[in-house]
């Protein structure tokens, strides 16, 4: 299989995880390894819509980038949030919330792939997954209001994670015609 730019971009995103992790969990005695740590978490979290735009722009989608583009922002969300956890910033509870929410509608999204029903993304998974970007980043800088803006990613993650499961009664339900 040649990769295509897009899948290049995504399979970096997936490669800068451990590395952001790295310096968000280590003192290397730099002294700034948290904005470090930021950085390359914004560079990650930006290759997510750079990705797509040129896989469309381009013609370029692939199953490939279908299945491996949510996955790695599924990676980079959840490795920052069980970090924080590790770091005793947050609580496990809202983590699970979310991480639960995302085997949820991947779940959800593999069962109605088997039947040939295609799940794109909402636009209240986009803004769910904006949130959750702006909560880590303001969870890295410990900015006042972080866990303000983690419970508003928790509460959309909850009614994006609701909405997938409504509009989806029918894979649910396996009303396929068997």
């Amino acid at each position: 299989m040649t990769f295509n730019l897009p899948n290049k971009i995504t399979l970096a995103r997936i490669i800068l995880i451990p590395i952001f992790m790295a310096f968000l969990l280590v003192d290397f005695g730099l002294g700034y390894e948290e904005y470090i740590a930021l950085a390359i978490f914004i560079i990650a979290a930006a290759t997510d819509g750079l990705d797509g735009y040129i896989a469309r722009k381009r013609g370029l989608v692939t199953n490939f980038g279908k299945f491996v583009d949510p996955l790695a922002d599924k990676l980079l969300i959840s490795a920052a949030l069980i970090s924080f956890v590790d770091l005793d910033v947050i609580s496990a509870w809202p983590v699970m919330i979310i991480i639960a929410r995302e085997f949820a509608v991947t779940g959800l999204r593999v069962l109605a792939a088997s039947e040939g029903i295609v799940i794109a993304a909402s636009n209240l998974g986009k803004y769910k997954t904006n949130a959750q970007i702006f909560a880590i980043i303001a969870l890295v800088l410990n900015l006042s209001f972080d866990l303000i803006l983690l419970w508003i990613a928790v509460l959309l993650t909850i009614v994006s994670g609701a909405d997938y499961l409504i509009n989806s009664k029918e894979v649910i339900k396996g009303d396929n015609n068997e």
